[in-house]
């Protein structure tokens, strides 16, 4: 049988191995899935996990639970010899070994983006992973707690604000969803006021939510502002060094939660570890229908798709633009991937990716969002239906569909659930007799951040 060998269990590499056991026969392939995390995260509900509203288990789909025929491994692919045919995997535990394989998929996704900044190492949380949003809604809930028992001042102040740096999707929906999260909590904190938040929203660019155009752009600013939010455009993080925020337009502050969304970038395995043809920004090269190729001298056996890939975009009118990396483009792309290796695989000829948008969602907080497709945009809370239904039918599988739900059903008539776990990074504390665990103040939720980091090993 044919061994395809696929590089990464995200969106494209999940539907494709999903999709490939959907389509090809029994033993015309054999199908192998590394990935270092058990699991294919929902990234566009990390947002709400943020803020409780969507459980963190119901935005990880299982591989083992859904993919029966693909044999997985727990580890990363740390080299990629195309010439040879083979990639050194790195198990969970123990060497590195050598896997021999026909055709290659690579869907690693790309990692979070970071500058030589002093202080984001030490304490910035990204937001691409589960763990990463468990923390930071964990941390708000633990900055209330201590707030409420502190008298006003500087160190309140500090737990009870905010900032995020980058001003794309992710950030903005997990800004918009953290504040709404704080409005909420103020009811079950009578000690605390609302003048006491402080929500920093940081972006380099004139503008926020580059996938619309202006005027909706500039709308969600004035939404946010109206909130009692604080968005700084055309602005830089200088320095976060031991909490203390500096931004190049000269605003200063103390901060308990900052969280890094400042863009992505190429996967380092992929950009310095293979063999394959790159772009300048270290991306696979691809040719429209997700062959690894350049100027249409296709490399055989070779295939492409998702964050890590420069996808042709055909539908663009623009000449020579590429697929922007969203769930939309990895989700389709992942599919007609599969369907193009089943015809290749049988002598047919694979066809070109083209997709179409079907217009940009983001949710801004619980009853606040923003929709536009071509001229359309929809604002406030049918945008927030919209999101929520568009999502509810998009996330894989019946299963999370149904729970995700049966949650928000249970968040209508019971409220948001405030119970912070943040205990949970330290539990053998009281196992061990040392007393309380250590003070949020003192953790290091770089290790959290970078705890996502295994797919670039």
């Amino acid at each position: 049988m044919r061994r395809i060998l696929i590089v990464g269990g995200g969106y494209a590499g999940f539907y494709t191995a999903w999709h490939l056991e959907k389509r090809l026969r029994r033993n015309e392939a054999e199908v192998t899935l590394v990935d270092p995390r058990p699991y294919m995260t929902y990234q566009p509900f990390l947002p709400e996990v943020t803020a409780g509203s969507v459980e963190a288990r119901h935005v990880a789909v299982a591989h083992r639970s859904h993919l029966e025929r693909t044999s997985l491994v727990a580890g990363s692919i740390v080299r990629i010899d195309h010439a040879r045919r083979t990639a050194v995997v790195r198990p969970l535990e123990g060497p590195d070994r050598e896997l021999e394989y026909d055709t290659i998929v690579v869907t690693a996704g790309a990692v979070t983006r970071t500058f030589p900044i002093p202080g984001v190492a030490e304490t910035a949380i990204g937001l691409k992973h589960v763990e990463e949003a468990v923390a930071i809604r964990d941390r708000l809930l633990t900055a209330f707690e201590r707030a409420a028992t502190l008298p006003p001042g500087p160190e309140r102040s500090k737990l009870l604000t905010v900032t995020v740096v980058g001003g794309g999707f992710s950030g903005v929906e997990a800004f918009g969803e953290l504040l709404s999260l704080a409005t909420a909590l103020l009811k079950r904190y009578p000690e605390l006021r609302f003048p006491e938040l402080s929500f920093h929203l940081v972006e380099a660019r004139s503008r926020i939510l580059p996938e619309v155009t202006d005027r909706p752009g500039a709308w969600v600013v004035r939404h946010l502002q109206k909130r009692g939010a604080q968005v700084h455009l055309e602005t830089q993080l200088v320095s976060a060094a031991d909490g203390h925020v500096v931004l190049s337009d000269g605003t200063e502050y103390d901060t308990e939660l900052l969280i890094w969304t400042a863009g992505n970038g190429a996967n380092p395995v992929v950009a310095k570890h293979t063999d394959l043809p790159l772009d300048a920004r270290g991306l696979v090269r691809v040719l429209p229908d997700l062959r690894v190729g350049t100027d249409g001298k296709v490399v055989p056996d070779a295939w492409a798709a998702g964050d890590d890939a420069a996808v042709p975009d055909l539908a663009s009118p623009v000449p020579g633009a590429l697929t922007v990396p969203n769930a939309q483009h990895a989700v389709r792309q992942g599919k007609r991937l599969a369907a193009n290796l089943v015809a290749d695989l049988r002598g047919q000829r694979p066809r070109p990716y083209r997709h179409t948008s079907l217009g940009v969602v983001a949710t801004l907080g619980l009853g606040h969002g923003i929709f536009q497709w071509r001229g359309i945009v929809i604002k406030g809370f049918p945008a927030w239906v919209m999101h929520r239904g568009y999502h509810v039918l998009a996330v894989p599988t019946w299963e999370r569909k149904v729970r995700v739900l049966l949650l928000w059903i249970s968040a209508v008539l019971f409220g948001r659930d405030i119970v912070s776990l943040q205990a949970v990074q330290h539990p053998r504390a009281a196992f061990t007799g040392h007393g309380e665990p250590p003070r949020p103040r003192e953790d290091s939720p770089s290790a959290l951040a970078l705890a996502g980091a295994g797919d670039a090993r």
